[in-house]
């Protein structure tokens, strides 16, 4: 098992470059099966999530063709309906395929996919939502089938919550169904915009995209075309708190500052120093003493959850106690344990809400990661922390972010890939 060594304590400097963000590429894959030939996609990651989603795609029977940060896609006539058990309990973005495929081939047979481990994410709106375009959905021996040999009809959908994923699912699958289907109490993410502008380009009848209320008008097949991934917001946000935490001079480029202006905002309520340009974050490196402040996550325009993690450990720094509540996945607070174990002084109050106390000293330890973010988070802290510290699991950190310990080494960070 691959591991990180750190030695802690360092100022970085210099610039870190943001790559083509994850929750985007990962729904322009499945939209490939939306398209009567080949898309080519730009400013692709290098990460294991999207090399996993990809060999999914190969074991449909589609063609990948791959040239470094590019990749074009060619859906296959025909698909059995039949997904990996193997490959789609690693992911759980494969919940994004049954949108396209159900749409275009008629049937679904998807494993329980799986993911990080962060409380219980149930697909009974996934259920509820293709049941209402007309597919029907049995589920036996933890396999949901999908089957929609009629075609899927246009209907109004009313999301429960707020929900990235099923929105762009249902989304995808009402380019190919028959009539109108409106979708209310939608996501209105950068991710979700930039998806719908896509389809848009290529054919696709869709109005409100941006808003809480998307209506798609079902059609034919997609003309292919060219489409380049935007900047990872939250890849950007997390280097702004590396940054921050450890009082370093960093600039971060290539990204979209306009797609985080809560939390630089709430940053800078706290004291530390940035400027911002249309595509670049400067964090300045005399940290200061900072304030505590209270964290909400919220879906977008409010503060990401993909990012409360990387914001505890900057509230560590702080002079005084801040409160964090984490309103959009159960259980996504159960890393504290780990940094607790480092000198952190954070206490849970309950599934959804901490109290952290600074300024605190970490002591570098081993740690394990549950999860993409909290790995990211621990990796922070052992770059702030005395001493050594070792993050195991790191097959976490390789989903969301491409090779981290490259990059933060040649900025002046003391980390070290140790492969098992």
């Amino acid at each position: 098992m691959e591991q990180f060594v750190i030695q802690g304590g360092q100022k970085l400097h210099g610039e870190l470059s943001v790559n083509g963000a994850k929750n985007h590429v990962l729904k322009l894959i499945p939209a490939a099966f939306l398209f009567d030939g080949p898309i080519t996609i730009h400013n692709v990651p290098q990460v294991e999530d999207v090399f996993r989603l990809l060999e999914i795609v190969e074991q449909i029977g589609g063609t990948v063709n791959r040239d470094n940060r590019t990749v074009t896609i060619t859906p296959p006539e025909h698909f059995d309906g039949k997904l990996s058990t193997e490959l789609v309990p690693k992911l759980r973005a494969s919940l994004v395929l049954i949108g396209p495929l159900l749409a275009r081939y008629g049937r679904v047979e998807l494993p329980s996919p799986g993911g990080d481990k962060i409380g219980r994410r149930p697909l009974n709106f996934f259920v509820d939502s293709f049941r209402a375009l007309g597919a029907q959905v049995t589920e036996r021996d933890e396999m949901y089938d999908f089957r929609g040999k009629k075609g899927l009809r246009g209907c109004e959908i009313f999301l429960p919550r707020i929900t990235v994923t099923g929105t762009e699912t249902i989304m995808m699958a009402a380019v190919l169904a028959e009539g109108v289907t409106v979708i209310k109490n939608a996501a209105c993410e950068p991710e979700v915009v930039a998806l719908g502008e896509f389809l848009m380009a290529q054919g696709a009848k869709i109005s409100g995209i941006g808003t809480h209320t998307v209506t798609i008008e079902g059609g034919k097949l997609l003309t292919g075309g060219e489409v380049k991934v935007i900047p990872d917001r939250i890849e950007a946000g997390s280097f702004a708190m590396l940054a921050a935490a450890t009082g370093s001079d960093l600039t971060i480029t290539n990204c979209r500052p306009d797609h985080l202006e809560l939390p630089l905002q709430m940053m800078m309520q706290m004291g530390v120093k940035l400027e911002t340009t249309p595509d670049s974050i400067h964090v300045y490196g005399s940290r200061g003493d900072l304030e505590p402040i209270e964290v909400v996550t919220h879906e977008y325009p409010g503060f990401p959850t993909d990012l409360q993690s990387p914001m505890t450990i900057l509230l560590t720094q702080a002079s005084g106690t801040s409160h964090v509540r984490e309103t959009i996945f159960e259980g996504r607070l159960f890393y504290t344990d780990e940094l607790n174990r480092m000198g952190a002084k954070i206490s849970l109050l309950d599934p959804y809400r901490i109290l952290v106390d600074g300024p605190m000293e970490l002591i570098g330890k081993t740690l394990t990661t549950p999860d993409l973010r909290a790995g990211i988070a621990m990796l922070i802290a052992g770059l702030i922390a005395k001493g050594t510290t070792t993050i195991q699991n790191i097959y976490h950190i390789d989903r969301g972010y491409e090779r981290i310990e490259e990059r933060l080494a040649a900025i002046g960070a003391d980390i070290t890939r140790i492969r098992g």
